[in-house]
């Protein structure tokens, strides 16, 4: 992720240490499964409009108020919702390894430069703040990359629900049921949205069918749309 684990380790100690368990959830993301069938080729099928990407607040990696618009069109858009300290292998961390591994081959095409982007947006707006996120971004944040991944939190909660309601992403706080306090986890169904240069959002996938051959197929299906040709 940009650092040496050590480094990396050391940067998330000095800052307090809570998120060490999502760090050591990230270098030691699950691998990706292995499908056994072959995929549609890229350009054979066609994706449905499903609904359009929603609107909100946000905050990014550098501490600045942004739209949530200004990173879901003029690009194919691959959002997933995440929080850093996820220990779940088939939630954040499946996403996670996912996204690097499709990230890597998109990058193998030059055609790909500057029309895919990459966003996690965190639904725990307490914890990730922009510099937590900055760290577990890594060097695969920002807009210089062939591909941008931009890491997005919001100022509170009260500014995330909406955004959750309208991508249809349900989460629950986890409860102590002794002493009824958080407990710093959350339940929810993984879902990452694949979203067009329109702001419309074409396919939603969650843990059955976040494949990276499927998701890698899908965005070029997006591009080849737009008429971009791949090789």
């Amino acid at each position: 992720m940009g650092l040496p684990a050590t480094s990396r380790l050391a940067r998330l100690l000095i800052r307090g240490g809570l998120f060490f368990l999502g760090w050591l959830t990230v270098t030691a993301a699950p691998a990706a499964p292995i499908m056994d069938f072959v995929p549609p080729a890229a350009g054979s099928y066609k994706l449905e409009r499903i609904q359009a990407a929603t609107e909100g607040a946000v905050i990014d990696a550098k501490g600045k108020r942004r739209r949530l618009s200004e990173f879901t069109q003029g690009q194919v858009t691959l959002l997933a919702f995440m929080y850093s300290s996820c220990a779940d292998p088939n939630g954040c961390p499946y996403a996670l390894t996912v996204m690097h591994l499709v990230k890597d081959q998109l990058e193998k095409l030059p055609e790909t430069r500057g029309r895919v982007r990459f966003v996690s947006l965190s639904f725990d707006p307490v914890r990730d703040t922009p510099r937590v996120l900055a760290l577990y971004g890594g060097d695969h944040s920002g807009a210089r990359q062939h591909l941008a991944w931009d890491f997005l939190t919001t100022r509170s909660r009260r500014e995330l629900l909406p955004i959750l309601h309208g991508f249809g992403q349900d989460v629950g706080v986890d409860i102590d049921k002794a002493t009824g306090k958080p407990v710093g986890t959350y339940s929810h169904v993984l879902k990452v949205f694949l979203i067009d240069r329109q702001r419309m959002v074409r396919e939603i996938y969650t843990t059955d069918y976040l494949l990276p051959a499927m998701v890698l197929n899908d965005i070029k299906t997006l591009l080849m749309e737009e008429g971009v040709r791949l090789r």
